[in-house]
């Protein structure tokens, strides 16, 4: 049987390329399909939209992030299902001119074989940085770093042999911008990426009347890794309510927990 790998490219954090002048043109996800030894071809289209010369550096971290915002950009090999050795740049610096559009190209070899199957991850590190200058107190030059960018690229090996496994950690109502907030904290306990969507049907505790059914955007979780999930609860009244949170992922796999919640007046 051909075994066969799926990755995928996204953006990680927000377009703030713009703050420095670079943006990114070929999308925030590149999805592949590819045979196990093989090698995969692909690249990251970047503009300075600037008027200035605006240098570039690219290369390779190890990822992961938890719940309470925590995000680690670690070493390649720090992550013990690391795909940083797969991949190869043509470069890890360029400069653009004010204007100016470019490519910089990359290369995936799947290895032939691999223990385990489900994901594999890294990500490509985006640093734009200041032209490079003389220094007037030292020889030479300084670099100095302006902002950082963070590109996923995560393979899945033979996904169809790993089930999903989502945990709910925590489960709180909090007040932001006079909204009550639920946030939902879940966990990737597995070994495969997911997508998931957090929703929470409501209902009385006393009458038993459902009081309606609420979502969160879809976010995605690499294995071993958790996000917080954050619904709008602002529509109901205050009062006591039973409550189911569903996690759904884009296979349709669900995992439910029923919970008690108290939304407050203040």
């Amino acid at each position: 049987m051909i075994k066969r790998i799926f990755f995928f490219i996204s953006l990680l954090i927000p377009f703030t390329f713009l703050q420095a002048s670079i943006v990114v043109l070929n999308g925030l996800t590149h999805n592949y399909k590819v045979e196990n030894g093989q090698v995969y071809k692909g690249k990251i289209a970047i503009e300075n939209t600037g008027s200035k010369p605006q240098s570039v550096k690219i290369f390779l971290q190890d990822l992961s992030y938890q719940a309470d915002g925590t995000i680690s950009y670690t070493a390649p090999h720090t992550n013990e299902r690391t795909n940083t050795d797969w991949i190869k740049l043509n470069t890890n610096f360029i400069t653009l001119k004010g204007k100016e559009k470019t490519e910089v190209y990359y290369e995936i070899t799947v290895p032939k074989q691999l223990s385990k199957p489900g994901s594999y991850w890294s990500v490509f590190i985006v640093e734009p940085v200041e032209d490079v200058k003389p220094s007037d107190s030292k020889q030479g030059v300084n670099i100095t770093s302006i902002i950082r960018y963070a590109i996923q690229v995560i393979t899945d090996y033979d996904a169809e042999k790993v089930k999903p496994d989502l945990k709910f950690e925590s489960v709180k109502i909090e007040k932001e911008e006079s909204k009550q907030i639920v946030k939902i904290a879940i966990a990737n306990k597995g070994d495969i990426y997911s997508k998931p969507t957090a929703s929470i049907e409501i209902y009385n505790r006393k009458t038993g009347q459902k009081m309606g059914v609420f979502s969160s955007q879809a976010m995605g979780l690499l294995p071993k890794t958790s996000k917080s999930y954050h619904i709008d609860l602002n529509k109901i009244p205050p009062d006591q309510y039973n409550a189911v949170i569903i996690a759904t992922d884009e296979d349709e796999n669900a995992f439910a927990l029923n919970v008690e919640l108290e939304v407050k007046n203040d």
